[in-house]
């Protein structure tokens, strides 16, 4: 909408992109100036996880094993990647096989639009109503503006179109551009725990154990008897006779054979 108040008249229209305000003004010097805001929406923020287990460390080369169970080789991963593991950060150099890892990738994307403002004055070299007004700027040369088709401007009240415009006028032209635009940033976090300790190896020496044999069943003990207090009768004295009679007979037989002896040796002198 152009209003013209005493002196001074504003046009305003849209350029090819942007918006096209022209204003008529007193002084006759020319200037551009460009001004430049940005305004943010709001940010997404998202976050994946990977986790997985080192199985084979060679130079700056890795082999990480996933939780699906696929193999995943990192080549000539840097020194200045550290994975933070109980309180150090570790390259590439002093992890081991066997560490657990974990590797969170935060993505943000931040909506924002760009906003330019680019104020131009000059004065009105040449019109082409209704679509172009050309206006020779204070070095000397000269920039054509296009006017959108359909247009109007109001001048002292009335509604008009670009028929209006003079040569010889002073305007100020101002243009307005818009460009959205999204940011991304990313943050890549690295954690991990070692290993286990390796079991303690076993001794050499065999350990023995001794068992104790398993003891016996209690045995009831047998009760002893009384002693007789006279010997029993075994014996008869039958065997005592006979054997004082055997040996009487053997006594009187040497007897008798050493009388027969004696007399013997008498009747041979």
């Amino acid at each position: 909408m152009i209003s013209i108040k005493s002196s001074r008249t504003i046009l305003q229209c849209l350029l090819a992109g942007g918006a096209l305000c022209v204003a008529f003004s007193l002084p006759a010097a020319a200037q551009v100036k460009s001004t430049e805001t940005v305004g943010h929406g709001t940010a997404a923020r998202e976050v994946k996880i990977e986790r997985g287990e080192i199985v084979y460390v060679s130079g700056n080369d890795l082999v990480v094993k996933m939780e699906d169970g696929s193999l995943r080789n990192f080549f000539n991963v840097p020194d200045s990647a550290t994975i933070a593991v109980e309180g150090r950060q570790l390259n590439v150099h002093q992890v081991k096989p066997g560490m657990k890892v974990e590797k969170q990738t935060i993505t943000t994307s931040t909506p924002r639009w760009i906003t330019k403002v680019e104020t131009v004055t000059g004065k009105v070299w040449h019109v082409a109503p209704p679509n172009t007004v050309t206006l020779t700027l204070e070095d000397g040369t000269n920039q054509t503006f296009k006017i959108p088709k359909g247009q109007k401007f109001t001048i002292n009240g009335e509604e008009t179109d670009a028929f209006k415009l003079k040569k010889g006028m002073v305007v100020s032209a101002q243009r307005i551009t818009e460009t959205p635009e999204t940011v991304v940033t990313q943050e890549v976090r690295r954690s991990g725990t070692m290993p286990p300790p390796p079991p303690a190896p076993k001794p050499d020496v065999p350990i023995l154990i001794v068992m104790a044999p398993p003891a016996p069943a209690p045995v009831e003990e047998a009760k002893a008897e009384p002693a007789p207090s006279t010997l029993p009768k075994t014996a008869s004295e039958l065997p005592l006779i006979g054997l004082l009679g055997a040996l009487f007979c053997g006594i009187s037989l040497m007897i008798i054979a050493i009388r027969k002896l004696a007399a013997g040796f008498h009747l041979a002198e």
